[in-house]
């Protein structure tokens, strides 16, 4: 795959509006970088399914995220993460949203390098703060300055993020923009 722009005349017309994926697409990264919310639309524009990984942890555990790190703590539930991906992995193709902390995680990488199409849904630091304090539901963020645990979390995360097979940037512009972005490098991935 060349890392070379080209305009849309330079492209032989060799694929229409839809795309077929050879196999699942992962999206990675931080929190508040619009996973769920830009997987749901892209699975719903290719007709095919959506999961979330949080949401299917929750399912399986039969309470929250926030609550199994209570109880049973942060290894229990990358173990719980590690298998539902593995899990969402293992049957058809898919789109899956991770939670930020998935592809950190050395062994839910691999599974996730082996298995699946990844991408880095990659927002900038200042669009993620705005973004995740506009609510309460990420209590890591609120055990200290919030902008400080976020910008370490972007440090140490980032490079890690970096390993996906694709980029997209998830600016301020419409959901649809940003899946409309995907789409274009994912054809780019696929067909060329």
């Amino acid at each position: 795959m060349s890392n070379t722009q080209e305009t849309t005349t330079d492209k032989p017309k060799r694929y229409s509006a839809n795309l077929v994926l050879p196999k699942s697409l992962v999206l990675v990264g931080m929190m508040g970088a619009g996973k769920s919310s830009i997987g749901w639309r892209l699975a719903k524009k290719l007709g095919i399914p959506f999961n979330d990984s949080d949401q299917e942890v929750e399912r399986a555990a039969g309470c929250t995220v926030a609550d199994i790190f209570e109880t049973w703590g942060e290894k229990a539930f990358k173990d719980a993460e590690r298998r539902v991906v593995k899990r969402l992995l293992g049957e058809d193709v898919q789109i899956i949203s991770t939670g930020d902390g998935a592809f950190i995680d050395p062994e839910t990488r691999e599974l996730i390098k082996q298995n699946a199409i990844s991408l880095w849904l990659r927002a900038d630091p200042d669009i993620l703060f705005e973004r995740v304090t506009r609510r309460d539901t990420r209590p890591i963020l609120f055990e200290g300055d919030p902008r400080k645990i976020l910008e370490e979390m972007v440090d140490k995360r980032y490079p890690i993020y970096g390993e996906a097979d694709l980029i997209v940037d998830s600016n301020d512009d419409a959901h649809e923009a940003t899946v409309n972005r995907l789409m274009q490098v994912l054809k780019d991935h696929i067909y060329d």
